[in-house]
Order: structure tokens, then C-alpha cells, then sequence
């Protein structure tokens, strides 16, 4: 297969490091196609640790792929991904998703809670139970009971910065992040007031990871409202 270069620099920097000292070129593997990515993401996809990177290790290759495509048409904005993502068709981003998907590098430490102990327990409530007053599901109902994620395409909320979960879960309820519709996280972020985010996100990056913390597979229960993403990803639910 044609090989493919994310980063446009790399490749004039590799046939002049190649052919002037002789060295043999890089392999044409999906480890080395995706160099680029752990500059952001960390070594094997673990996430970096400044703060504001998604791990995408181990993550539903269905959701990976969405997220590619995301940044591809529009929906998600951020400038390296766009850059990246803009002129590779979607058989690639397939390979890409599948790759990190298989990557299975160890968890990091729960962060520490940098909240009051109700603060913390609001956030466990809405996890665990949702608020049925604001009609806000609970987290588990679409992301799984050990929150691990769900087959094909629900990632697992553990693991993830605080940053990044904050990042995410405001550029939604701004409307900054899309995702096809229906957009059913937008939804919900807009039925989040700041405090029950941040709550949310407080108790969800101070969970350490299960022992298995693999996704789940898809079961015949159906989700407590209309996502766009799972038929982007060929499920039905």
C-alpha cells in the first residue's frame, strides 16, 4: 500500500537523512506512519503529560474513527489534527484507528481531587445515577458500568486528564465540538450547568482504572437517547 506521511516535513527530512548517509529507509509499518501522533498523544497512544491529550490507547477503534473523521470534515476543530487528517481517506484513518485500538499500555495513576468532598460526591451521583430532574442520563448508561466504554464506538471516560475532560465537555456546550447528529453528548453538555461539569469530571479523573479496562461489548440494551456517533459507526442503537 502507498505508504502515507502525516506531517508534510517528514518526508523531505527522511529521503535527505535516507540517501546522504546511506541509511535504509524507514520501514513501512503502521508504527512508523503514526509517529506523529505520539508527539501529542504519548508513546503508544498512553497520552502525553501536560494535561490537555486524550489517551487513545485501547480506545473502540469505531470511536477512533469517528473522531478522525470528526477532525476531517469539520465537526471537531483543532488545527494538527485538521492538518493531518484533512487528505487521507478514510480507509487509512481506519488503519490508524485500528492501530492505537490494539495498543494496550498501562493506565496512570488516578489524578487528585482538587474539590470539596460534596463537590466530588455530586459528580458521583451524576456518573453513577444522572439527574433525572434536568433529564441528564447517567455516564454509565451509554459509556458503560465500569466506564470503560462500549463496542463499536463509546470510549472509556478512565484514564483521561481533567484538562481534557473540562476541554471537551465546555467545547460542547459552546457548541465549538460537533459530532453527528443527533449530537447527543452536545445535548447533554447544554443541560450541564459549570458546576455539575466540573463535579463530573472531578470524580470521573480521580477513578483509578479496573483491572480489565477494556471496552464492553455491545449488548441489546439501548441507549437512553439518539447518538449520531453510534450510526456513524454502523451500529443501529
Amino acid at each position: 500500500m502507498k505508504l502515507h506521511y502525516l506531517v508534510g516535513i517528514a518526508l523531505p527530512l527522511v529521503i535527505f537523512s535516507s540517501t546522504a548517509f546511506g541509511q535504509d529507509v524507514l520501514p513501512d509499518s503502521m508504527k512508523q506512519r503514526v509517529v506523529a501522533c505520539i508527539g501529542c498523544h504519548g508513546n503508544e497512544g498512553r497520552a502525553a503529560s501536560d494535561g490537555f491529550y486524550p489517551r487513545i490507547a485501547g480506545k473502540p477503534a469505531g470511536y477512533l474513527l469517528n473522531q478522525l473523521i470528526n477532525f476531517r470534515e469539520g465537526r471537531r476543530s483543532f488545527p494538527a489534527m485538521t492538518y493531518m487528517t484533512e487528505l487521507q481517506s478514510e480507509a487509512f484513518l481506519k488503519e490508524i484507528a485500528d492501530y492505537f485500538a490494539a495498543q494496550h499500555p498501562p493506565y496512570p495513576a488516578p489524578q487528585s481531587a482538587r474539590v470539596t468532598p460534596a463537590i466530588l460526591e455530586r459528580g458521583h451521583v451524576l456518573v453513577m445515577s444522572g439527574d433525572q430532574s434536568g433529564k441528564v442520563p447517567a455516564c454509565i448508561a451509554c459509556h458503560g458500568q465500569a466506564l470503560t466504554g462500549l463496542e463499536p464506538a463509546i470510549p472509556g471516560l478512565l484514564g483521561l486528564p481533567q484538562d481534557y475532560l473540562n476541554a471537551q465537555l465546555g467545547a460542547w456546550k459552546s457548541g465549538a465540538r460537533h459530532a453527528a447528529a443527533p449530537d447527543c453528548m452536545a445535548q447533554i453538555a447544554e443541560r450541564l450547568s459549570a458546576a455539575d461539569i466540573s463535579a463530573t469530571v472531578a470524580w470521573l479523573a480521580a477513578q483509578p482504572a479496573p483491572p480489565n479496562p477494556a471496552a464492553a461489548l455491545s449488548t441489546t440494551a439501548r441507549l437512553p437517547m439518539a447518538c449520531g456517533s453510534m450510526l456513524q459507526s454502523g451500529s443501529d442503537r
